[in-house]
């Protein structure tokens, strides 16, 4: 099974979606229609003087460019540092008044001084500075969500309009270029910021959009994670508004396309997301349905993956018969197996991942049959390791028990005349580029042996023996429990 990225659900604990910019003393310049809003000199003067200091102190990445002074006001002391500053004499005077204490905690307020920044590296913020300690982390907002419209349209007074943060949108290019996916962005918007990452979302041209996680305060040389909006679920905490999921799910048709199977399309749908890959399904009109691989990076085409071989992708395919896909596929894997030389009436198979397009790596079961395999097939040739010498290939068999192998190693150590070791257990211990080696214990309870066995080969006979004391520098030498060396 591939492993999946995040679901939006994992994420919005941790985050406040709604942006709580406090109630200031202060109201936005007034725009002329069609002009942007005047900035007053002495603001500029006043914001260029003392807000790089801020903006230093709250550790966010920002070479300040611009600056303006907004205004000073009044904030509410948060509730912790209100109770401790009530005296023990003050709260012992309201005898238990606990609304008297609450009028009094109200009472409690520190000044602050709101600036808005412009930076060299992209994205603007502004900043909620206490007046009395300058130098102690300010509250910082960049400036797509202190300048995003609140429920009635209006946008507060602490909205970025310095001739730097224009766009600041544009600043999360970027990002999403850090997060390794091409994205021609169109339209963006803050989803919200928790106590260590701040979510955006990006709308791409063509349709595709995406939701950028980062680190909080903003910094680019912080990590970057940028998901497909198809991985969040409509209308969570974290999820797309800026385009809908039929538009994303656009990209399928061109990659049915791309894939060339004749495939009219009945119904779509977004399955899962590897660190690499994107992967959809589609059902067809004649019937048939495939898993569509994604270069997640490049939006590029992968391959096609039948529904019969797509079980190892998301709990395979739901939208088309893919028993009876499984059933006829079964078939044509026992032909294929038979002409590579291993008979096998396949009864089941599973895909193994593989990042070759031209090649199927399919383990088999075969009916009433203790013996399976890992199969590899390309348009031209097969090859099928028994589950012995797959698993020195890099492959591990799990339709087959371990001990069902045990024969095999037992006739492999008659041809080295050691006919009196019956295998009751065997483990791989190493490999080098050209053979693997496996231990076995015996059943009498004496040492057990080594064997090699070239790889690549479908077939392999046994072509070294050792003991265990001649192993010792292989993979750290023998380790089941009754061919240790006693020291």
């Amino acid at each position: 099974m591939f492993p999946m990225r995040p679901f939006a659900i994992g994420l919005s604990a941790a985050l406040a979606v709604a942006i709580l910019v406090p109630a200031a003393v202060i109201s936005a310049p007034k725009e002329e229609k069609g002009k942007p809003a005047a900035i007053d000199a002495k603001a500029r003067e006043t914001g260029m003087k003392e807000a790089p200091a801020a903006i230093q102190a709250s550790g966010v990445s920002c070479t300040v460019s611009d600056a303006r002074f907004i205004g000073e006001g009044q904030v509410d002391i948060p509730d912790a540092a209100a109770a401790a500053a009530i005296s023990k004499a003050a709260k012992d005077q309201l005898n238990g008044d606990k609304d008297g204490l609450a009028k009094l905690k109200g009472k409690l307020k520190e000044k602050v001084r709101y600036y808005e920044v412009a930076c060299n590296e992209g994205m603007g913020f502004a900043l909620i500075a206490k007046k009395d300690t300058p130098t102690v982390a300010p509250q910082v907002y960049n400036c797509l969500e202190s300048s995003q419209p609140g429920p009635d349209g209006k946008v507060g007074g602490l909205a970025c309009i310095l001739p730097g943060n224009a766009n600041p949108g544009a600043a999360l290019s970027s990002y999403v270029k850090k997060g390794g996916v091409n994205c021609d962005i169109e339209n963006t918007r803050a989803i919200g910021s928790g106590a260590k990452n701040s979510y955006f979302e990006v709308a791409c041209k063509g349709g595709s959009g995406y939701i950028v996680q980062t680190v909080a305060p903003l910094n680019i040389n912080g990590e970057v994670s940028v998901n497909s909006c198809l991985l969040y679920e409509e209308g969570g905490n974290v999820s797309c508004k800026l385009t809908n999921r039929q538009t994303q799910l656009n990209v399928v048709d061109t990659l049915n396309g791309a894939a060339n199977v004749n495939c009219a399309v009945k119904d779509k749908r977004y399955v899962l997301s590897t660190k690499s890959d994107n992967y959809f399904e589609v059902s067809c009109q004649d019937g048939k349905g495939y898993m569509y691989q994604q270069t997640a990076a490049t939006g590029a085409f992968a391959r096609a993956i039948p529904c019969a071989q797509a079980g190892f992708v998301g709990g395979g395919c739901t939208m088309t018969d893919a028993v009876a896909a499984q059933t006829e596929q079964a078939g044509f894997y026992s032909k294929l197996s038979a002409k590579a030389g291993f008979p096998c009436d396949v009864e089941k198979y599973g895909m193994l991942p593989t990042n070759d397009p031209k090649k199927e790596i399919v383990e088999l079961k075969c009916k009433n049959s203790d013996v399976g395999g890992i199969a590899v097939f390309t348009a031209t040739e097969g090859k099928v390791f028994d589950c012995v010498t797959a698993e020195l290939n890099g492959y591990r068999c799990s339709f087959t028990k371990k001990d069902t192998q045990y024969a095999r190693l037992t006739k492999d150590l008659v041809g080295f005349n050691k006919a009196s070791c019956t295998v009751s257990d065997a483990r791989v211990i190493g490999a080098t580029d050209t053979e693997g080696f496996v231990e076995v214990a015996c059943s009498d309870g004496l040492p057990g042996w080594v064997l090699g066995y070239p790889l690549g080969v479908a077939k392999p006979a046994a072509k070294e023996f050792l003991s265990c004391v001649q192993a010792k520098g292989i993979g750290g030498g023998c380790k089941l429990p009754t061919n240790k060396t006693k020291s």
